[in-house]
């Protein structure tokens, strides 16, 4: 299983940006996509999943209502819709999918499988 990250870049606050992840090897409906982020000597932070067991997105509370998890499964790619962007956005962003993910460990990098090479999300005026 492969995951291919894209979309960051450098945006001005209050702006958005899309980031991608495409997945090889495995297909949505079989498997729990993340979003991640980590900034420098912190740890990895959940922001977003589509939990594929119920089928719906979950967010962490500083993301909701600006951030949008969506899936294409023909594509086999998630994408994170970002709005609203803050310079407390700023830092690398990581997707991950697992296939036993559950309620209880969706938040948790540890229960995720395989991770793509991330992306800098730079939020700036």
């Amino acid at each position: 299983v492969q995951l291919q990250a894209s979309g960051g870049g450098l945006v001005q606050p209050g702006g958005s940006l899309r980031l991608s992840c495409a997945i090889s090897g495995s297909t949505l409906t079989r498997t729990t996509v993340g979003w991640f982020r980590q900034a420098p000597g912190k740890e990895r932070e959940w922001i977003s999943c589509w939990k594929h067991s119920d089928n719906r997105p979950y967010y962490t509370d500083s993301v909701k209502g600006r951030f949008t998890i969506s899936r294409d499964t023909a594509k086999n790619t998630v994408y994170l819709q970002m709005n609203s962007l803050e310079p407390e956005d700023t830092t690398v962003y990581y997707c991950a999918s697992g296939a036993r993910i559950i309620s209880s460990t969706m938040t948790m990098a540890r229960a995720y499988d395989y991770w793509g090479q991330g992306t800098q999300v730079t939020v700036s005026s």
